[in-house]
């Protein structure tokens, strides 16, 4: 198949340019391709011609987001547009990456493709909004607390603190679903090649809270877990400004449904990637 990535650059997206060895693939960063420039989005696209559009690019600081709501959508919803608008034109499908954000976190079970959405925050309703450009015949993967060898992860930021000996005050009132990358893209192929249509969630399998995974992360680090204290949310100072959803674990139910087999457990991919952060 002929792959186009749009986010090329980033920490899942390098890991897609691997998983679709074999593959024709064009993967392209933010300067190549800017998805917020129609004209650009279907230059790229025409002159590509992929059968497939893997579309990682995204605004995903959520802070950020939230200050500036504009630019949020600009990137997340009108920029899906154009990218959906420029795969119609070649007869492209597009794999949308999305969010755990577009659930509010109320609840206490896990939410399935099939529960309704209320996203918090404006990153997580500028994503929803990108998921409401795509057709029946695109495939959205949601997927959430995302850590990988490049860029900046929790998973580092962990490592690196520690490391100068600081005591982490870390959350324990957020749970959700640490994601690795490379676990990540190897579903995302698999979904694309076998022409897999509609939305799925795709995480590593188990649940923890950030204080929890940042106690696991110093534990396969071989460092002292007890230097994380766990504070609520509320205690975070200085305060953040976007509302993060409290319990956004994502039950991978289309999935197990179609007999696809699950991620691992997050601890192995964790295990991997801190060996290799270390190294």
């Amino acid at each position: 198949m002929r792959i186009l990535i749009t986010g090329g650059a980033g920490a899942l997206g390098r890991e897609l340019v691997s998983a679709f060895h074999g593959h024709q693939v064009t993967a392209c960063d933010h300067r190549a391709l800017d998805v917020t420039d129609r004209d650009r989005v279907l230059q790229v696209l025409g002159r590509v011609e992929p059968d497939a559009v893997v579309h990682t690019a995204a605004w995903t600081n959520v802070d950020g987001c939230e200050r500036d709501p504009d630019r949020a959508y600009l990137v997340n919803a009108l920029g899906t547009r154009h990218v959906v608008e420029g795969a119609r034109l070649v007869g492209a499908i597009v794999c949308y990456l999305s969010t755990d954000y577009v659930f509010d976190g109320r609840g206490d079970r896990p939410y399935t493709e099939w529960d309704a959405t209320n996203p918090l925050s404006v990153y997580g309703r500028s994503k929803l909004g990108g998921e409401g450009e795509l057709d029946p015949g695109d495939l959205v993967v949601r997927t959430s607390w995302l850590a990988g060898p490049t860029g900046r992860s929790f998973v580092r930021t962990v490592l690196e603190r520690a490391g100068t000996g600081q005591q982490l005050e870390v959350v324990d009132d957020q749970k959700g679903c640490p994601t690795f990358v490379s676990d990540l893209a190897e579903m995302v192929r698999r979904l694309v090649v076998t022409r897999r249509r509609g939305l799925y969630h795709v995480t590593n399998q188990g649940v923890a809270s950030w204080y929890e995974l940042a106690r696991d992360v110093l534990a396969v680090a071989a460092m002292d877990p007890d230097v994380v204290r766990p504070i609520a949310t509320s205690e975070q100072d200085p305060p953040r400004p976007a509302p993060r959803p409290a319990y956004s674990v994502l039950d991978n139910a289309a999935m197990r449904l179609a007999r696809l087999p699950l991620l691992d457990d997050y601890h192995e991919p964790l295990a991997r990637l801190v060996k290799e952060l270390l190294a």
